[in-house]
């Protein structure tokens, strides 16, 4: 598995961007509007991991998620199952590949990508 990104919900995407481009230092990757009322910035740094942040009013703000790209997301979910993760979401096709989530023991969301 390999870490992708950080997803963080925002509730002033421009406030938000200002600081991570102009504090942090991150540049702007990419920007969506998958659905109406819902914002998608992508910030990278120097390393391959991004920043994703998200505004929509539907979820409470502050980290969402931790992003990790795997191969093989049924074996996956399946090896991660046996030594007793707690798979919140089984894997589901999504517009760019399949996505599960699971959970740490924080309560911490952790997302499993299998990219077309």
């Amino acid at each position: 598995m390999k870490v992708k990104y950080a997803t963080i919900i925002v509730e002033d995407m421009e406030e938000s961007i200002k600081f991570y481009t102009e504090v942090m230092g991150l540049e702007i990757d990419s920007q969506h509007n998958p659905l109406p009322g819902v914002t998608i910035t992508l910030l990278k740094g120097g390393g391959d991991a991004m920043i994703e942040l998200i505004k929509n009013t539907e979820y409470k703000t502050g980290l969402y998620s931790v992003g990790m790209d795997v191969e093989d997301i049924n074996t996956t979910v399946k090896e991660l199952k046996s030594k007793g993760a707690k798979i919140t979401m089984e894997p589901t096709p999504i517009t760019v590949g399949t996505l599960a989530f699971l959970e740490d023991p924080n309560g911490v969301r952790i997302a499993l990508i299998q990219h077309h």
